[in-house]
């Protein structure tokens, strides 16, 4: 004679849901923090130095929005009202008439965080179980 086995739930799974989302956005948080402080270095040593003064005003920003997760790289140096790092990297016209070529320092430094980015992500993507 075969056994019976019954098992009988009650409740759900909220609490469950809910810890394991809060732990899913700390682990997106630390990942994102260690490519944020990885693309903060790369910009720090790719923008050309003047005084150095918007090499070493660059900082990020980790927030989660309705599409997912963003990080922001920002640089504080302003000018006369005008972010010098955009100046930089498009280039501006001079006081006296004159022309400064563009010096786009921004997308080969990121570019390799990106791709990394991508990578451990599609890895994650493939890998799940």
């Amino acid at each position: 004679m075969g056994h019976i086995l019954k098992v009988k739930q009650k409740g759900n799974f909220d609490k469950t849901y809910n810890f394991l989302t809060r732990n899913r956005d700390k682990l997106i948080q630390n990942i994102l923090n260690q490519y944020a402080v990885i693309g903060l270095h790369e910009l720090v040593l790719a923008t050309p130095v003047d005084t150095g003064k918007t090499a070493n005003s660059w900082g990020y920003e980790i927030s989660k929005t309705n599409q997912g997760w963003r990080v922001t790289w920002t640089n504080s140096n302003i000018n006369e009202g005008l972010q010098v790092v955009m100046l930089i990297r498009y280039g501006h016209g001079t006081k006296n008439g004159g022309y400064v070529l563009p010096n786009d320092f921004v997308t080969p430094a990121m570019r390799p965080i990106f791709d990394s980015i991508a990578d451990e992500a599609w890895r994650e993507v493939t890998n799940a179980k």
